[in-house]
């Protein structure tokens, strides 16, 4: 990327801020008369163009919440380290109180944890086994169906095994 004038530049940034060409090109120094083409050229060339979809793009990356910084999130809530505002009424005066989350936003919180990261349950380490030995059954029996000759008078039965 080449450099960009410093006139240039301001309306770039200008630019990335409002999203107006025009006003941006006023704002960045060019004839009142002219903006509006000037804006519209602006944009379009190569250097600028690149220079405002680099910050753009910047700037959407900080908007956007990463899967780690959801789990570190999700991490404080669980820990009770997020506190959340919860306003108290009593019957002479109203106020807000910073408090840890609830209960039951720690377990749901706890729950996508965990989501992410399966343990060894026991359930479903034997789901896995008979699903398992289920694809083995009908790979060999598929094996033993395509070695049969066509001249055989044996007839095979392939799915024999019941379903739950």
């Amino acid at each position: 990327m080449t450099k960009l004038s410093v006139k240039q530049q301001k309306f770039a940034d200008l630019y990335i801020e409002t999203g107006n060409a025009t006003q941006s090109a006023i704002d960045a120094g060019y004839a009142k008369k002219s903006a509006r083409s000037v804006g519209s050229e602006n944009l379009t060339k190569p250097d600028i163009k690149e220079y405002i979809d680099k910050h753009m793009t910047e700037m959407a990356d900080k908007r956007i919440m990463s899967a780690q910084d959801a789990l570190e999130l999700l991490t404080r809530i669980a820990n009770g380290e997020e506190k959340e505002t919860k306003v108290v009424a009593t019957q002479f005066d109203v106020s807000e109180v910073e408090v840890p989350a609830d209960l039951k936003t720690k377990i749901a919180a706890v729950k996508e944890i965990l989501k992410r990261y399966p343990t060894e349950n026991p359930l479903t380490q034997a789901q896995i086994r008979k699903l398992e030995a289920e694809a083995d059954i009908k790979e060999a029996q598929a094996a033993e169906a395509k070695n049969m000759t066509d001249s055989s008078s044996e007839v095979m039965i392939v799915d024999d095994i019941p379903e739950d």
